[in-house]
């Protein structure tokens, strides 16, 4: 049964495009170009202009996004397997994956509490001789960065890949570069389009942002089985195009990206505005609203089950980002000695609520209303 306040219906997130959507898929299944191609081309140019990067590479996913960067990385000598990368422990597993994928070690940073991002005061505790770069995570779609950041990288001649699966239309104001979208903060950058992003296509797709053009050219020829052209295979690579199907539906989309996160921004408002219940811990609010774009409305509460029997009870769609950090998962057994009790803290109380066009500003206010009775 669907929820009477659900968490997401695709359905109802897509009914705006769908009109133009299924012109654009027309016209590339009457074009006989089924890879690559004017919409994947086209998607490119925007993407880059919308993180104001030299470059934009549409690739398979977001997962794959991360692993050309990093494979790139090798390919080029900047790292080399064994070398370390920073990342924070309470990612999802992606951004691991990644890092080892590539023959690199990943060292899980702690999170900071009010933010789920990396806790910038605590970089240099994680650094060590064989660290070459640092992944940020802009998690539920709050940017991370800061001039601790900055100063950090630049002092120990550190790559910086921004995992910004969730943030698309995130900004913030650096401390040297003005105002700077995700996806154009750091060295390069990964985009999830997963149909559940406040951008989706209608499957999976991703794409790769930066300003470094051998990095682009190398994960361009890694995504097309290392061939810079054809019949000429530079590296072993792999098959992670973009589907020229993804990329029309993503080029309708794209336009929208500001609408679809001021919709988010106004819900986030009421629920921040209304929520006023202490058992519930509302998330940080910045100060500067284009810093976040509410991917997720993550609230934090001690007893989980029985918050979860309260939403079940009243029919309020729910989710949870992420119960199991990398470091629990079984496939991580290696690094389950670690110690991170914030990030511990974090995924054992974490509830996402519906924040989409799926849910009014009125339905924002009976969910609050539902939420302050909890206890």
């Amino acid at each position: 049964m669907i929820p009477r306040y659900p968490f997401l219906d695709l359905a109802t997130v897509n009914a705006p495009f769908m009109d133009e959507i299924r012109e654009r898929v027309g016209n590339v299944i009457t074009s006989g170009r089924y890879v690559g191609g004017q919409q994947v081309a086209a998607f490119e140019d925007a993407l880059a202009r919308f993180a104001e990067t030299d470059f934009a590479i549409g690739v398979s996913n977001g997962l794959d996004a991360l692993r050309l960067i990093l494979r790139a990385y090798v390919a080029m000598g900047v790292m080399k397997p064994g070398d370390e990368v920073i990342v924070p422990a309470n990612t999802y597993v992606a951004s691991v994956l990644a890092i080892s994928d590539a023959g690199l070690v990943p060292v899980l940073a702690e999170p900071f509490s009010l933010t789920s991002n990396l806790d910038m005061a605590r970089l240099r505790e994680y650094l060590t001789p064989r660290t070459r770069g640092v992944m940020v995570v802009h998690l539920y779609g709050r940017a991370c960065w800061s001039s601790e950041l900055e100063e950090f990288v630049r002092e120990n001649n550190l790559k910086v890949i921004e995992d910004n699966a969730q943030a698309i239309g995130a900004s913030i104001m650096t401390p040297t570069r003005g105002r700077l979208h995700t996806g154009g903060l750091g060295d390069a950058a990964a985009f999830s389009f997963y149909p559940t992003k406040n951008i989706g296509a209608m499957g999976d797709a991703g794409a790769v942002t930066t300003s470094d053009p051998e990095l682009a050219s190398t994960v361009r020829a890694l995504a097309n089985y290392g061939s810079d052209r054809r019949y000429h295979n530079l590296f072993r690579g792999f098959n992670c195009r973009l589907d020229p199907v993804q990329a029309a539906v993503l080029n309708v989309k794209l336009p929208h990206v500001d609408t679809e996160n001021a919709v988010r921004r106004e819900i986030a408002k009421a629920y921040l505005a209304t929520i006023s219940n202490p058992a519930i811990r509302l998330p940080f609010a910045p100060d500067d609203p284009e810093e976040m774009v509410w991917h997720q409305f993550v609230v934090h509460v001690d007893d989980r089950d029985s918050f979860i029997a309260l939403l079940d009870k009243n029919s309020i769609g729910w989710d949870i980002h992420y119960a199991t950090p990398p470091y629990r998962q079984p496939c991580y057994s290696d690094l389950s000695d670690g110690f991170w009790p914030v990030a511990d803290r974090l995924a054992d109380t974490c509830v996402s609520l519906p924040i989409t066009r799926c849910t009014s500003l009125a339905d924002a206010g009976e969910i609050a209303g539902i939420l302050n009775s909890y206890r």
